[in-house]
């Protein structure tokens, strides 16, 4: 999984420094403080990994880096992520199982980074869940980009679009895999599924997404978005998409669920992170940052956060206690303010 990271000159993140991550990330702040920015850098950095040298894939890591730098970001130039009133050029490092990958340029560049890397090509598979679903959107998400070649879905989206539209493989490999996968998965997946009240299935005939409760079947547009959010996480799991050494980053996971489906969520999370998935969580939710504390206190588990206050960007872990954040406080002065009221 990914140890550690820095970044400098990024966007909005002038310095960022995490030196040990675990299983489960969580990156919190007010909106507007780069905690998309992060997951995105990020995921640019995983699957460029993930697609160098696999297959028949010809291009260099820097090549590859450029761009999905370029269609994540979308930017003019990738010169225009460096931020602004930076004096040296954006620079990432990033540590996986303990082998480096860094990268830096200028904000001139249009394609030519600088790549330094020792990371061995990794055949498992990163995924960004954004804060919108995606399920009613696959077709068009689709044919913009590989149609019509345009910005406005990034690669997140795009990624996404494909990697719900990938098949089983098979053969004894697959066959392999699919036992594996149900023995590894099936608990969460069946917990998944309860959530939903039902399973999300794509018709070949009509192309579209549906959702089957019992014997019936309902357009995809029609159901709430958060039963989408959760059906998209279900189906990467039972297309084999994901696997135990899996990295998903996960963007405001809270955006359209009721508390108590975040909480149900994210006990699922806390399972696939035992089985060997990372997650790296971006939210500005109380209920998220409590169920995490909570689950953290009840499993002995490491959760470590990454904060921004100020100006700089705090490292605590959620195992040592809830952390000083403006969420949390507000959280707080919130419950005074009504404890004052009723004693008033």
């Amino acid at each position: 999984m990914i140890d550690a990271i820095e970044l400098k000159n990024f966007g909005p993140i002038t310095h960022l420094a995490c030196p040990t991550l675990g299983n489960i990330n969580l990156v919190i702040g007010e909106n507007s403080t780069g905690k998309t920015f992060l997951l995105k850098a990020l995921y640019s950095t995983m699957r460029t990994l993930e697609d160098y040298k696999r297959g028949n894939e010809q291009r260099s890591a820097a090549e590859i880096l450029a761009d999905k730098l370029y269609w994540t970001f979308q930017p003019e130039k990738i010169g225009d992520l460096v931020s602004k009133s930076a004096d040296g050029p954006l620079a990432l490092q990033l540590t996986f199982n303990g082998k480096p990958f860094s990268y830096s340029f200028g904000k001139d560049t249009n394609k030519s980074i600088t790549v330094d890397n020792q990371v061995p090509p990794r055949a498992s598979n990163s995924v960004f869940l954004p804060a919108k679903e995606v399920l009613s959107l696959h077709h068009i998400i689709l044919k913009s980009r590989e149609q019509d070649r345009l910005f406005g879905f990034d690669d997140t989206y795009f990624d996404l679009a494909r990697a719900l539209r990938q098949m089983p493989v098979a053969g004894d490999g697959g066959l392999q895999k699919t036992a594996l996968a149900t023995i590894q998965f099936g608990p969460s997946r069946k917990q998944l599924e309860t959530i939903l009240g039902g399973k999300i299935q794509y018709d070949e005939e009509s192309q579209r997404w549906l959702f089957k409760k019992g014997n019936q079947k309902f357009p995809i547009g029609v159901t709430a978005e958060g039963v989408k959010k959760i059906a998209i996480l279900d189906t990467l799991l039972s297309n084999r998409y994901l696997d135990t050494q899996a990295i998903i980053f996960m963007d405001e996971p809270e955006a359209a669920l009721h508390p108590v489906a975040i909480g149900k969520l994210l006990a699922i999370v806390a399972d696939l992170a035992g089985y060997g998935i990372q997650f790296v969580i971006a939210s500005h939710s109380y209920f998220v940052v409590k169920k995490l504390y909570l689950l953290a206190q009840e499993r002995g588990m490491s959760i470590p956060v990454l904060s921004k206050e100020g100006d700089s960007w705090q490292l605590s872990d959620l195992q040592d206690g809830m952390p000083d954040n403006p969420i949390i406080n507000e959280s707080i002065r919130l419950y005074e303010e009504e404890v004052g009221l009723a004693f008033a």
